[in-house]
């Protein structure tokens, strides 16, 4: 769906009352180059929505676009009912976080949290008992008197994320909060963050380029590619559904091929094969078609000998990631992989240069025109 207006996927709940946050239509140039253009979307009260996307494609442009931090050249923004479009950030109720943290190297943790605590609404108790609560938040109360060298990357990312919700703001920015950190602990804290989040409620966008990161956490994901919107929907409709072939091979592992619409409703013909296929059941005979499958969703052994359009493919590599086995496959020109418990891949004898009964569920393949 490479629309300007992405529509929202098949079976989305839509939100009872009006969302929180609107952006209708928004574009941004730089120059000559268009690196938002005509983007649209609707995000509810405590959601948890993530800008998901390759390098380039906009993403953080889109959320400093909300924060005014890189003003829109076109379109609206709204926020709890006011149009923020033209406001500068400071005017603008959100907390957000950098990639980089961004902590100020010569203040102790207390201080990082405390700075944007200013002014008459926040006197001295009030400042000091909001700290203190952060700092609990988070579980960095034995940490309050150190300077940021002092700390883990983990740490400083909570003292940046307290900072970010210190003024208890209606909306959190987190642009690629965990890209720093290592796998594991990235890991514990994307858990941790989603955690806070429902406790607090607050709205959160978020940008990310990991897909899993993404799925793992948010209500919904936006798919975005070349300043667009591709595909808005909860993680699974992304996952199980994808509205464009951008999406498909992008969001999660997939094999494709090229195929054709054949005459008989149901079948495509690919590499010579005719093979079952579900979504091309109203399709135009003759229609050129990308075809998308799961490694997940291949069948090996007899279970694939039990379905229809089944072929044999050559194991041509095996790869060991701890509870499944992912096999690499060729059938003539197909390019397949699957993956497998490995006791199933030993009971099967597939190794290297075994040839498999193999089957694509008709149900499972998703196909999209060729020329998308």
């Amino acid at each position: 769906m490479s629309t300007a207006l992405a529509r929202p996927s098949a079976g989305q709940r839509q939100p009872d009352t009006a969302p929180y946050l609107v952006v209708d239509q928004v574009s941004k140039s730089f120059g000559t180059f268009r690196a938002l253009e005509r983007v649209s979307l609707a995000v509810a009260a405590g959601e948890f929505v993530s800008f998901l996307g390759p390098s380039g494609c906009g993403k953080t442009t889109l959320l400093r676009a909300i924060a005014g931090l890189d003003p829109a050249t076109g379109g609206r923004i709204t926020q709890a009912g006011q149009d923020i479009t033209h406001l500068p950030p400071a005017a603008r109720d959100f907390g957000i976080v950098f990639q980089s943290y961004a902590l100020f190297p010569n203040l102790n943790v207390t201080e990082n949290i405390g700075y944007g605590l200013r002014g008459p609404a926040w006197p001295k108790p009030r400042r000091v008992e909001r700290v203190a609560e952060l700092l609990a938040l988070v579980g960095l109360t034995d940490h309050a008197a150190k300077y940021p060298a002092q700390l883990s990357g983990g740490q400083q990312q909570r003292v940046a994320l307290a900072r970010a919700l210190a003024n208890e703001p209606g909306l959190l920015l987190l642009d690629e909060p965990l890209s720093a950190l290592d796998a594991i602990v990235r890991q514990h804290l994307r858990g941790e963050i989603r955690d806070l989040q429902r406790r607090l409620g607050v709205t959160t966008i978020m940008v990310t380029h990991d897909q899993e990161e993404a799925m793992s956490v948010s209500d919904r994901v936006v798919v975005m590619s070349r300043g667009r919107i591709e595909q808005i929907g909860t993680p699974e409709e992304i996952y199980r559904s994808p509205a464009s072939a951008f999406v498909a091979g992008f969001v999660g592992r997939s094999a494709h091929f090229a195929a054709l619409v054949e005459a008989v409703p149901g079948e495509i013909l690919a590499d010579g094969r005719r093979l079952p296929c579900a979504a091309a059941r109203k399709l135009l005979y003759g229609t050129r078609l990308a075809v998308f499958i799961r490694p997940e969703d291949v069948r090996l052994g007899p279970a694939a000998a039990a379905l229809p359009g089944h072929f044999p493919a050559e194991v041509t590599h095996l790869e060991f990631l701890g509870p499944i086995c992912r096999l690499s496959l060729e059938a003539g020109h197909l390019r397949l992989e699957a993956d497998a418990p490995p006791d199933a891949v030993a009971a099967l004898g597939a190794l290297p240069g075994a040839a498999l009964p193999c089957a694509l569920p008709a149900e499972r393949l998703m196909v999209f025109p060729a020329d998308e």
